[in-house]
Parts: C-alpha cells; sequence; structure tokens
C-alpha cells in the first residue's frame, strides 16, 4: 500500500491545472485498474481458460486423428500447429474484454472517464492508460498459455521467448482498434457486432487449419486480417522457422494498434469534451 499511497500522493500534491506526464498518468490508470480487480482477480484470470480448454479438446483430442501439417517445409504435429493458434486468440481475447464491453461500461454508464478528465488527466491519457490494461491483461493470458505450451512440450524453439511480445502486439492491435470501433456504440446490442467480427476471426484465420485449405481468392482475404498476421507471427516463433510474414505482422499490428489509439483520443475529444 506504501506505493499506492506515493502514487497517489504525488498526483494530489501538485499545483492545480499541472497536467500529469504520459508515464506517470499511465501508471496512475493502471494501478487504479489494478485496485480495481484486486478484489476479483478470478475474474481477470478466468479468460485464460478457454483457449487452454480448446488446446486440450482440438489440439490433442482431434491431433489424435490427424497426422500433423507442413509449415514452411518442417512437418509438425497438429498440436504444435493449434497451440499458437490459440495463444494469439488469447492475446486478441485478453485485450478484447478490457477494450469493449469494459471500456463502453466506463464511458457510457459509470461515467468514469468524466470524472477522470475533472483531474489532470486528459483524454490522451485515459485512451494511452486504458490500451496499456487491456494489452496487459491480454499479454498475461498469453504468458500463462505459453507456459501451458512448454510444459506439453509443444515449444520447439528457443525463439518462442519473442512469443510473448507478440502477444502483446496482437493485444496492441486489438485493444486499440476494439477501444476505437467502441466509441461508436450506442447500447449493450451493439456487442453483437464484436462476436459476429470475432468469431469468423477464430475459426478462419488459420488457427485450426493451413491456409492452403482455402481458395485462392479467400486466401488473399485472410491473410490482411489482424488475427491471421497474430497467428502467423506466433507459429513461427514457437516453432524456429521464421520468415518475412513475421516482419510484415510486426508492421501491421504497430500500425493498427497506433491507429486506434489516436482515433480514441480523438473520439473521447469528440465525446467528453463537448
Amino acid at each position: 500500500m506504501s506505493l499506492v499511497n506515493a502514487a497517489i500522493g504525488r498526483a494530489v500534491g501538485r499545483v492545480e491545472g499541472a497536467q500529469l506526464g504520459a508515464v506517470e498518468a499511465t501508471r496512475l490508470l493502471l494501478l487504479r485498474n489494478y485496485l480495481a480487480y484486486r478484489g476479483a482477480w478470478w475474474v481477470f484470470v478466468s479468460g485464460f481458460l478457454e483457449p487452454v480448454f480448446y488446446l486440450f479438446s482440438i489440439g490433442i483430442g482431434v491431433g489424435k486423428l490427424v497426422h500433423g501439417f507442413e509449415f514452411h517445409g518442417e512437418e509438425i504435429s497438429y498440436a504444435a500447429f493449434v497451440a499458437p493458434g490459440m495463444l494469439a486468440a488469447s492475446a486478441m481475447n485478453g485485450s478484447l474484454l478490457d477494450a469493449t464491453y469494459n471500456f463502453f461500461f466506463k464511458l457510457k454508464f459509470s461515467k468514469l472517464f468524466d470524472q477522470m478528465l475533472a483531474t489532470p488527466l486528459t483524454t490522451r491519457d485515459v485512451a494511452r492508460g486504458e490500451l496499456t490494461w487491456s494489452l496487459l491483461r491480454g499479454g498475461v493470458y498469453s504468458a500463462a498459455f505459453l507456459g501451458v505450451m512448454a510444459a506439453m512440450g509443444l515449444v520447439h524453439s528457443w525463439w518462442a521467448l519473442l512469443a510473448a511480445p507478440a502477444a502483446l502486439l496482437i493485444g496492441l492491435a486489438f485493444g486499440g482498434a476494439c477501444m476505437a470501433l467502441t466509441t461508436w456504440m450506442r447500447s449493450w446490442q451493439d456487442f453483437e457486432y464484436v462476436t459476429l467480427g470475432t468469431l469468423p476471426l477464430f475459426l478462419f484465420s488459420a488457427t485450426f487449419f493451413p491456409l492452403s485449405a482455402f481458395p485462392t481468392p479467400v486466401q488473399w482475404l485472410v491473410q490482411v486480417t489482424p488475427l491471421y498476421r497474430g497467428v502467423v507471427l506466433c507459429r513461427e516463433l514457437t516453432t524456429g522457422v521464421l520468415s518475412w510474414e513475421s516482419a510484415a505482422s510486426v508492421v501491421y499490428l504497430v500500425a493498427m494498434g497506433v491507429i486506434g489509439l489516436l482515433v480514441v483520443g480523438r473520439r473521447l475529444d469528440r465525446l467528453l469534451l463537448k
């Protein structure tokens, strides 16, 4: 609690009207979210279990019936093929929860962001802090899932150490884009569009079967979707079979997250500073 009190004390002790630095503002917002979740930690970690169950049921169960796939010229087991896809999906889901449902509640119902703007925080600080928290949640999910993969012998390269930072990039991309889209949502019914968008991504981003299973026009479409870029990046890192696709995925995910963050800042200006 001493660190909590020190952080709050520094913020309260500022000269009236003075703005916080970007790092200090982000730290305070992370602290606020940590305190909010501390008494309900099981809610925070529960999302990690879904991809683990998928891995056990599909990667291991169906894997008994499928001999494996060739990936960039290397033969890998079906479980080793599916696991990186689940890793990317875990990062997406972890980031998505806070970037959509929780963000919408704070914006429209609890009016938490209005209260924040009565302090030295700015709309950019709010956007940056909320995005950092959402990708942190996705990163925690992914790090735990990566540990499960390693324990099951589904990690075949030291490059897999970079899969955790890669998961943060996936969280950054989906967190930024989903927060931006959430600012246009009018009611809870609009969240049906979230499921409508994420479910096809989850099923058809080469998560459970290779890209070659699709017709050529569909392959082109799949390759420009964000989860596919994340799946490719994680799969290449965990198998150690790297290509230029990983570099393209990094650029794609960073650009998606940064653009989303910029849009969120402008939308919050319009919604909260009328």
